[in-house]
């Protein structure tokens, strides 16, 4: 696959390139190799004349004019005078300046001097040149623009321009980070993991797994940029390139760092802590070592390393008799840093002892590999320390809820603290959200044993949020969250913080409290952006969901949209569940119907019957985005009616809120029931909208949509504004309409484009019923007849009568008509 990379992250070079070429007629770019100076200069001058340094034409007098202008014989004065006549009135670029010899860099000169015509030179900074090179800029002949490397920003928005599609953020990290910014690196790394297959497309998302491989080029290249390392220089390299950072102690000859850090081969820190200078330095010296050599500096540095999870990942692959008991320690530790993979290696290096299986065992199911993980706990016997995980693995992981529940019940101690909390988390997610909340609040009283208490706590802080979520009580979430999240640094609880802070951030979606989603779930994913495994993938998914909430969609959908092509990898893992009715409802509030249909849910994990809802609500969107909006309104009516029935007040809100925004005018009754009952400002915000709707109150949609903007539901805002629009102008009154269509406008823009329904009308009026409306929609998106007449529930006649009717008033003959009027 050829790419076709663009200048990206240069504007502002650029438009230093170009004031400096119109104002002193010419610029000097300097940066390091490889940064992009070459491609500035070439769209800074099209179609100018070049002029290359070399290092092979640098001991040729004019070397690197040669070709370029004829310059005869005669003296060094005449050749010079002849070659900047030869170029007077033409723009020159001069690539790689510091490269050239005398009388070349003295050609240059004197075109700059004269100015006869626009000069752009390119110089490698750390690299001498001649004397009249340095003169153009010293003397102020030329302005110099500094360029340095891309920002992670630019980097991803080059890669994203180049692949021709979203970059997972992982991926983009990894390649800014290897790559420090140098565009030059970049395409060489990208083109070598595409040609291997390691960089591709997922699901719509470029992701990159496995180490890069170094090409022979990109290697030479590198090693060129280190030059010749003497054998003490060699051995600070190649110990960093296994092991950096290191502090300048634990590399030996002292004389060796000091050189290395004059050659610019590494950085040392006001701690005296040593790194190399870049880090496709350790990339090419660490592919180059040979096994025997790499082994024994892995052991030489293990030996001399304080910190027992670093020193554990070096003795792992050195020279040094295996250590088990410093695997088991460090096992422990990976686990709780979420370093899931490590943990794996490390608990297999430790042996088959009791505690070392169990690590293994739960980095299995937290990388969701639960058949494994079940294989692993179920040779390990009846012990209450394995019939508790295992009962989490069957019911989260592996989604078999009556065999976790009889593995829970077949613990002798049925008050064991850990097997009554899970019990409390099971009880919720299967729907019995008052029962959970009750046995909870219980058990939360008692006094527990500290060696349990952790686990015990993030257990039940997961059901009781769940539980206090979906019943409105999200006070008594705010009371039990902190406690599972202050709990979770257990290394046994870790595994399910992120539960803590999904129920966490579902209460206060659920309750309105919009505007507290956004920090709790930037403050998880930032902690496992660095995780490996479905860490990070759960941690996107959070964000999402707090983005989502606040009616930034497109931002949502991104966030989710790279978390589902990441949980490929992960099939079977409760958060890919999670992910797909946000990501769905995310699709749709976009504007991409077809792609939203296509993730709805098809089935459900048993584990999470509570969250059933969602999925209506999800299904209720991509309705609505199709334009089927009786469709929409009556999903939505029945995820309500599900959401009454398991028993979650807040739930219900939420579904009817959405029906409501899709124009269901019977709502209202109901909302202010549950107003009463569901804390939060969602349910009295929900109610008065409605009311608002259901009386055609033009004013008070106005001041609903300002309650939602407050509240932060800056979609549900647009949605009251835009039906304002439309009852205003319902009631002749223009003006109105206008500037209530405007609000709807601007806050859909700060949703990112966001459309339904109301913002459509709203958007572009037309004289037309809503039923006539919806059904123009739907022809206009390729329906027949026959197909719009099965969703909506009404004869084929009725719908060719509507569409006849509605022809006539818009003046159009022909589905083409029908179709430009409701879009364009």
């Amino acid at each position: 696959m050829a790419l076709d990379w663009p200048l990206t992250g240069r504007d502002a070079a650029l438009r230093a390139v170009d004031g400096a070429v119109r104002g002193s007629g010419g610029v000097l770019l300097a940066g390091a190799a490889g940064v992009g100076k070459t491609r500035l200069a070439r769209e800074a001058l099209p179609g100018a004349r070049w002029v290359v340094g070399t290092a092979a034409a640098r001991g040729v007098p004019l070397g690197a004019f040669a070709g370029v202008v004829d310059t005869g014989g005669g003296t060094s004065a005449q050749v010079v005078r002849r070659a900047v006549d030869a170029l007077a009135g033409t723009a020159t670029v001069v690539d790689d300046a510091h490269l050239l010899d005398d009388l070349s860099a003295t050609v240059v000169h004197q075109l700059v001097v004269r100015r006869t015509g626009a000069v752009v030179a390119t110089l490698r900074t750390g690299s001498p040149a001649p004397d009249a090179v340095t003169a153009l800029w010293k003397d102020e002949h030329l302005t110099r623009v500094e360029l340095g490397a891309l920002s992670a920003a630019d980097t991803l928005a080059l890669l994203e321009a180049a692949l021709g599609g979203p970059l997972d953020s992982a991926a983009a990290a990894r390649l800014w980070t290897l790559t420090g910014g140098n565009a030059l690196f970049l395409r060489r790394i990208v083109d070598a993991e595409l040609a291997g297959g390691r960089l591709r497309r997922v699901e719509g998302v470029w992701s990159w797994s496995g180490r890069p491989a170094i090409s022979g080029e990109l290697a030479e290249i590198i090693s060129g940029q280190m030059g010749e390392l003497p054998g003490p220089v060699r051995d600070v390299v190649d110990l960093l390139a296994l092991g950096e950072p290191l502090p300048a102690s634990a590399l030996g000859d002292p004389v060796a760092v000091e050189d290395a850090e004059a050659r610019g081969l590494v950085r040392v820190d006001e701690r005296l802590d040593v790194r190399l200078a870049h880090p496709l330095y350790g990339e090419v010296r660490a592919a180059g070592l040979g096994r025997l050599r790499a082994r024994r500096l892995r052991g030489r540095l293990a030996l001399g390393t304080p910190d027992p999870l670093r020193r554990a990942v070096l003795a792992l692959d050195s020279d040094l008799d295996p250590d088990p008991d410093l695997f088991l320690a460090a096992a422990r530790e990976a686990l709780r840093l979420s370093q899931l993979e490590l943990t794996e290696r490390l608990a297999r290096a430790a042996g088959d002892r009791f505690d070392a299986r169990l690590v293994l065992a739960y980095a299995l199911t937290w990388l969701s590999r639960g058949e494994e993980a079940d294989r692993v706990l179920a040779a390990l016997g009846d012990d209450a320390r394995v019939a508790l995980p295992r009962a989490g693995n069957l019911f989260w992981t592996l989604g078999r809820a009556d065999e976790a529940l009889a593995v829970l019940d077949a613990v002798p101690d049925r008050e064991h603290p850990i097997a009554a909390a899970m019990r409390v988390a099971f009880t919720a997610s299967l729907g019995r959200p008052r029962a959970a909340l009750a046995d909870g609040a219980r058990l939360l009283g008692r006094e527990l044993d500290p060696d349990v208490a952790d686990q015990a706590t993030v257990l039940l802080a997961c059901g009781m949020s769940a539980a206090g979520g979906v019943l409105g009580r999200v006070g008594d979430v705010r009371a039990v969250a902190p406690l599972g999240y202050r709990a979770a640094r257990s290394p046994d609880a870790v595994i399910v913080r992120f539960g803590v802070a999904d129920f966490h951030l579902l209460a206060l979606r659920l309750a309105g409290d919009v505007a507290e989603l956004g920090p709790i779930a930037a403050e998880r994913r930032a902690e496992s952006a660095e995780a490996a495994g479905p860490a990070p993938l759960m941690g996107l998914v959070l964000l999402g969901q707090a983005e989502l909430a606040a009616g930034r969609v497109r931002t949502a959908g991104r966030l989710l949209r790279e978390a589902w092509a990441g949980f490929t990898a992960f099939p079977t893992h409760e958060f890919r569940w999670r992910c797909r009715p946000y990501l769905a409802q995310a699709l749709a509030a976009a504007g991409e119907a077809e792609a939203a249909r296509r993730m709805l849910p098809t089935d459900m994990h048993p584990a999470y019957t509570l969250l059933e809802p969602d999925t209506g609500i999800a299904r209720a969107r991509v309705c609505a985005a199709e334009g089927a909006v009786t469709e929409a309104v009556a999903a939505a009516r029945a995820a309500a009616e599900l959401a009454r029935r398991q028993d979650s007040p807040a739930y219900e809100v939420m579904a009817l809120q959405t029906s409501v925004t899709f124009g269901d005018r019977a709502a209202a009754d109901r909302l202010t029931e549950l107003a009463t009952e569901v804390e939060g400002p969602r349910a009295p915000a929900a109610a008065a909208h409605a009311r608002a709707l259901a009386e055609d109150d033009a004013d008070a949609l106005l001041a609903a949509a300002g309650q939602w903007e407050r509240l932060g539901d800056l979609l549900a805002a647009a949605d009251a504004a835009a039906q304002a629009a439309t009852a205003f102008r319902q009631q002749g009154l223009r003006g109105s309409a206008t500037a209530a269509a405007h609000r709807a406008h601007r806050l859909a823009l700060a949703c990112e484009g966001a459309t339904s329904p109301a913002l459509a009308a709203a958007a572009r009026p037309l004289p037309l019923t809503g039923r006539e409306r919806e059904i123009v929609t739907l022809a206009a998106r390729g329906l027949t007849n026959r197909e719009i007449a099965e969703r909506l529930v009404v004869s084929v006649r009725t719908v060719e009568g509507h569409l006849y009717r509605a022809g006539h008033k818009l003046g159009v003959g022909d589905r083409a008509g029908l179709a430009a009027a409701v879009f364009e």
